[in-house]
């Protein structure tokens, strides 16, 4: 299966009627591996500050998570492996798995829930392929 297969797959999936508004799967070192054609266009010090949060929690809460020049204010998440941000009536949520960042990108009537259950799920699926 092609990682865009993935992202059109798996992330943008309907869930109970909803899907999210923009996915990527991002590599570490910040190369798109596969995203939607409406992800936002991202700097590379954005991916840098995620990925410094995912070795310093805590890290982008100050300044906010930042991707495609939109903020997010940086809510709960589980250190070291997932980071959920909100603005507004939308959000997104970010799993990190060996290789790739999972990115999700939602807004209403979609929930951060569902948006978490989709993101997550993916994450978890390619860590234990070992991605």
């Amino acid at each position: 299966m092609s990682w865009q297969a993935y992202v059109d797959d798996h992330l943008l999936c309907e869930i109970d009627g909803q899907h999210l508004t923009a996915a990527a799967i991002i590599g570490h070192d910040g190369s798109v591996w596969a995203q939607s054609d409406n992800f936002p266009q991202y700097k590379p010090e954005e991916i840098n500050g995620i990925m410094n949060d995912f070795s310093e929690p805590g890290y982008l809460a100050p300044t906010g998570l930042y991707v495609g020049n939109t903020k997010y204010m940086v809510i709960q998440g589980e250190p070291g492996a997932v980071i959920r941000g909100k603005k507004g009536s939308g959000g997104i949520t970010i799993k990190k798995t060996n290789l790739a960042l999972i990115i999700g990108i939602y807004d209403e009537p979609m929930t951060p829930g569902q948006c978490n259950m989709v993101v997550e799920r993916l994450g978890d699926y390619l860590l234990e392929q070992g991605f």
